[in-house]
């Protein structure tokens, strides 16, 4: 908000104004409250229990929508109060910095709500799983295919996300060949659509001996993680199998058993992995998920293409498909190409600080 403590709190007070106004053309209040209250009937009903994962659907289901109501209701409220305390601020020096915790809180909520609002697509409240690959460049894209996955995981965690590594391979000598995670959280999908792409990095590579400037490439893809089996359908038949050793955490188990399991879809060539679960059957059930999640977001991508709309599918990971470029030699900057959005601090970027490109490029979509 560094933009907007540079206003008088008068001209603070109507971009706020503005703002709340737009969302309540779009934000029906008491339909929310209404479905709250369908919930909770729900929830209070005999036996309601009984289906374990209905059960927790419909809470989560509950929680979301609740808190929506509340965020909203207070911000009503508090949009409301912010002219008394500009006057009164204005008269007691004392009340500015209450004044400036106002805002700030107010634009923060509106922030959230304004974000909420772009979220349309059937999936995009849920779950989202998220692959990153090393492309063109050798030893320096596997080294930046792991600082893209590091950039990540920070970021949806400081978005409060769970992250569960599923799988990665490493590279021959440094970083990493794929990776795959999960993140659990509410509108997870939605936002991590923003990052799928490729991904470009300039830099003096510490790989060459002769200190040279590398371009290096790494591909971001995102699936919904898909719950409902009947949302897409799998023949058995189209599956291939194969299980290995696993590699990584898990001690002497991992070096004694197969239990690590890649699956094939033969007629799509979509290829799956797990090697986080202690037992080969829990890899292959987390497996199948990952499957399902990457079926559904072939056959999301297909319909789009299929009524020319563009939602940001990466391309080859090479040049030319570059959502973002993160250069750090012979000046640091990160510059998205869909939004022109950039930021020259590159290392608070890699250490997270996503939000501003993420937020741009939701943006453009809804404006396109």
């Amino acid at each position: 908000m560094a933009e907007a403590t540079q206003l008088s709190p008068q001209q603070r007070l109507a971009a706020v104004r503005e703002q709340h106004a737009l969302l309540e053309r779009g934000f029906d209040a008491d339909a929310l409250a209404a479905h709250v209250t369908e919930l909770e009937d729900q929830m209070q009903a005999p036996g309601f229990w009984d289906d374990p994962d209905s059960a927790a659907k419909v809470s989560a289901d509950h929680a979301r929508s609740t808190r929506r109501l509340e965020t909203w209701r207070s911000l009503v409220s508090d949009v409301e109060d912010l002219e008394g305390l500009i006057e009164l601020a204005a008269e007691d020096d004392d009340l500015a910095e209450e004044l400036e915790g106002q805002f700030a809180s107010v634009e923060d909520r509106l922030g959230t709500l304004e974000e909420e609002r772009l979220f349309s697509g059937k999936y995009d409240a849920g779950d989202a799983l998220v692959s990153v690959n090393a492309g063109a460049g050798g030893t320096d894209a596997q080294d930046w295919a792991e600082m893209v996955l590091r950039m990540l995981m920070r970021w949806a965690e400081s978005r409060g996300f769970k992250v569960e590594l599923l799988e990665a391979s490493a590279g021959e000598e440094a970083g990493i060949k794929s990776a795959t995670f999960r993140a659990a959280g509410e509108n997870a999908y939605g936002l991590f659509g923003a990052e799928r792409g490729v991904h470009r990095l300039v830099r003096i590579s510490p790989f060459d001996s002769q200190g040279r400037r590398q371009t290096a490439f790494a591909g971001v893809e995102v699936a919904p993680v898909v719950e409902e089996v009947g949302d897409v359908e799998i023949d058995p038949d189209d599956l291939q199998v194969d299980t290995y050793r696993a590699s990584g955490a898990g001690g002497q188990h991992v070096n004694k058993t197969d239990s690590a399991v890649r699956i094939t879809h033969k007629p799509t060539g979509t290829v799956v992995q797990c090697q986080n679960e202690r037992s080969q059957s829990a890899n292959r059930d987390t497996a199948m998920k990952m499957l399902r999640a990457k079926l559904l977001a072939l056959q999301e991508r297909e319909r789009a293409e299929e009524i020319a709309r563009e939602k940001g599918e990466a391309q080859d990971v090479g040049w030319g498909s570059q959502i973002r470029s993160y250069v750090l030699h012979p000046y640091t900057m990160v510059k998205d190409h869909r939004t022109d959005h950039e930021v020259g601090d590159a290392q608070r970027v890699l250490d997270g600080d996503l939000d501003g490109f993420v937020r741009a490029a939701l943006l453009k979509q809804a404006e396109g």
